[in-house]
């Protein structure tokens, strides 16, 4: 269990004290500095990034409950408020606290608060990572396209490789050739570059379909595909489609 780095604030030095006692005996904490007023304890939360702050409401000049609702520092500490007084329990909440402990502060609540706080910090912490990971592409397996006779589901497998016209496509598979109203730049996010590479910007291929390649001078290329069809590359495209064909 990872140790969890505290902070005490309260302007009451015999109620600190006892705070200080009371953790001595809580497991996978560290006490890491304690402050007496509320400008203090924004002070050393700056400074200290501790993950959970012990906060008492009633103090002189700023309360905990508006050093609660004023703090902007990421990642944001739990707070549990210590106060001799019930009637602030709505204002606390309101600040999102993990837990509200009335004077004087007993042992049991205090750790059940802790480890409340304690699974709200891994909580967030498992949503933060899961935030950052990058979202899963999704590809669809196949594209629908029209047909004499309605529509078909042509599985994005059977694409050989794909021409522009005009404002439409051409997918050439093994049998027929299919026509769709679609951009280039579209196809490519929907197509897996591993499978249908983009060779011109009218143009993919299946690279496990290329036969041969024709030297065309002055860097240019044209791939000659399984189907008999001869695809030109564009400049741009031509290192890396030698990449592809391990050619460079």
């Amino acid at each position: 269990m990872t140790s969890l780095r505290v902070l005490l604030v309260d302007d009451e030095p015999l109620a600190l004290r006892r705070l200080e006692s009371l953790f001595g005996d809580i497991d996978a904490v560290e006490v890491v500095g304690t402050a007496t007023t509320g400008e203090q304890a924004e002070e050393r939360i700056a400074a200290l990034a501790p993950e959970l702050v012990i906060l008492d409401i009633s103090m002189p000049k700023k309360s905990g409950i508006r050093v609660a609702a004023d703090l902007a520092v990421e990642p944001r500490p739990e707070i549990i408020f210590v106060t001799a007084f019930e009637q602030y329990a709505p204002d606390a909440f309101e600040v999102d606290a993990a837990d509200y402990l009335l004077k004087p502060v007993r042992f049991d609540r205090l750790r059940q608060a802790v480890e409340r706080a304690r699974r709200r910090r891994a909580m967030r912490d498992a949503a933060d990572r899961l935030a950052a990971l990058p979202e899963p592409e999704t590809r669809e397996d196949a594209i629908w396209v029209q047909v004499a006779s309605g529509n078909l589901r042509l599985p994005i497998a059977q694409i050989e490789w794909v021409e522009a016209a005009r404002d439409y496509v051409l997918f050439h598979t093994a049998t027929r050739s299919y026509i769709h109203r679609i951009s280039m730049a579209a196809l490519e996010k929907l197509f897996d570059p591993k499978d249908l590479m983009r060779v011109h910007r009218s143009t993919f291929i299946r690279a496990a379909l290329v036969q041969g390649v024709q030297r065309l001078g002055k860097g240019l290329i044209a791939l000659e595909m399984r189907d008999g069809a001869v695809v030109q590359v564009g400049p741009s495209y031509v290192k890396a489609v030698l990449a592809r064909l391990d050619l460079s």
